[in-house]
């Protein structure tokens, strides 16, 4: 099976060396980097330049085509390529709205009552100025549009909110904002993968979105995640597959926009049951990177049964071991950060039982000497037959990696060793 892998980062990379297990695919990706260069061809063709997408997909002719980003998705390069003939994996741009437009995504979740945070939408800074000197605190602020998981700030006083008022008012993505309730809980992943009627689930994941222990400092992309939460009991599961997952794929559906893809729900598990905070109309990154490990039968398989609406009777199958990723950023991320320092000890890590290094902001140099190239430079995994075990083999591997400024929180899974009872259901 010929293969066309869009994206670049870590995601990718995981999604990469999961689909090549299957020694009958023959991968393409682009832009690519040196890590799948590793896998198969790269083609240094931009996510978001649909035409040239387009052109590279009619020279490869892949029997799939396997989009990665938000971006691409939301501009609608899904339907580019099904209207060129390609099956692809990966929601319509209509239906990627339910994360490109987060003020579409809570008036969907309104029509279609999922439980969700109440929340006020405004046009105009002043506006929401105006409503957040009455309101009372804390608040969540949110750009509308997509904004790399940073278009968020949860404000506890006025001077906070005005202060992030300005700074989401500035991005491209807040030309129009959400004012939001504050839900106190436990953050939850949760992902349906579906052809637009068929849902398969996944494993649950919490992944660690600020730069520092604790939960402290600004947002990022995402610093860690570890799957499955312990805190999804398998009566919260089937509440959260039954309550929000089916009632959104069959809304997205009745609207006229049928979801081909994976669906990933981010929950707030609150004392009165699971919240919608919002949607991803993707795999999440760095979730991707802890959920491949633990995947035992075939993705391209699964992502082809659902690129061709036959995914009824189709099932995944897990392994029963836990899984921890430990994100490695360059100094300065998520602002501006360092480039080009050398990479070392990839190999060693690499080499524990159990461990995987995925790689998200790496270059290679001409003599292959791998350098720090983005803001989240590695992604490294492990698995274990605990989650405990998971986690002190995913740190034991970073151990072995060293790069200049090189920055990684000390706390990924704790909240998990630290629960206490699961919420209600």
């Amino acid at each position: 099976m010929k293969i066309l892998l869009i994206g670049s980062g870590g995601r990718e990379h995981a999604l990469a060396w999961r689909l090549t297990q299957n020694p009958d695919v023959e991968l393409h990706s682009a832009p690519g980097s040196s890590a799948l260069a590793a896998l198969g061809k790269v083609s240094p063709v931009a996510a978001e330049n649909i035409p040239a997408i387009r052109s590279l997909a009619a020279e490869i002719r892949p029997d799939l085509v396997v989009v990665g980003p938000e971006l691409p998705l939301v501009l609608g390069l899904a339907d580019a390529l099904r209207g060129d003939g390609f099956k692809v994996f990966g929601p319509s741009q209509k239906a990627a709205q339910i994360e490109g437009s987060k003020v579409f995504a809570k008036d969907f979740m309104i029509r279609h009552s999922l439980p969700t945070a109440s929340y006020a939408v405004f046009y105009d800074p002043l506006d929401a100025k105006q409503y957040l000197e009455k309101t009372s605190y804390p608040v969540v602020l949110k750009a509308d549009g997509l904004a790399a998981g940073k278009g968020v700030a949860i404000c506890g006083k006025l001077s906070t909110a005005l202060n992030a008022l300005n700074s989401l008012s500035s991005l491209e993505a807040g030309q129009s904002l959400i004012v939001e309730e504050y839900l106190a809980g436990e953050e939850v992943s949760f992902f349906g993968l579906t052809d637009g009627e068929t849902v398969l689930t996944l494993p649950s994941a919490q992944d660690h979105k600020t730069i520092y222990d604790g939960d402290r400092g600004p947002n990022t992309g995402g610093m860690g995640a570890y799957a499955p939460a312990p805190l999804v009991s398998g009566a919260l599961e089937k509440k959260i597959v039954n309550d929000i997952l089916l009632p959104a794929v069959t809304g997205l559906r009745v609207e006229g926009a049928p979801f081909c893809g994976l669906l990933y729900a981010g929950l707030m598990i609150t004392m009165s049951g699971p919240r919608l905070l919002e949607f991803n109309a993707r795999f999440g990154d760095p979730e991707t990177q802890a959920l491949m490990p633990l995947l035992k039968s075939d993705l391209a398989e699964t992502f082809y049964r659902a690129a061709s609406g036959t995914l009824a009777g189709h099932q995944m199958e897990w392994s029963p071991m836990s899984s921890a990723c430990v994100v490695m950023s360059s100094e300065g991320y998520p602002g501006p950060y360092r480039q080009n320092d050398e990479i070392r000890g990839l190999d060693a890590a690499n080499a524990r039982p159990g461990v995987k290094v995925f790689e998200a902001g790496v270059g290679r140099r001409e003599d292959g000497q791998p350098v720090t190239k983005g803001g989240r430079v590695l992604g490294v995994t492990a698995t274990g037959p605990t989650l405990k075990e998971a986690v002190d083999n995913a740190y034991a591997a970073v151990g072995d990696i060293s790069f200049k400024g090189s920055h990684y929180r000390k706390d990924i899974g704790m909240k998990a060793f630290n629960q206490g009872p699961l919420y209600p259901v």
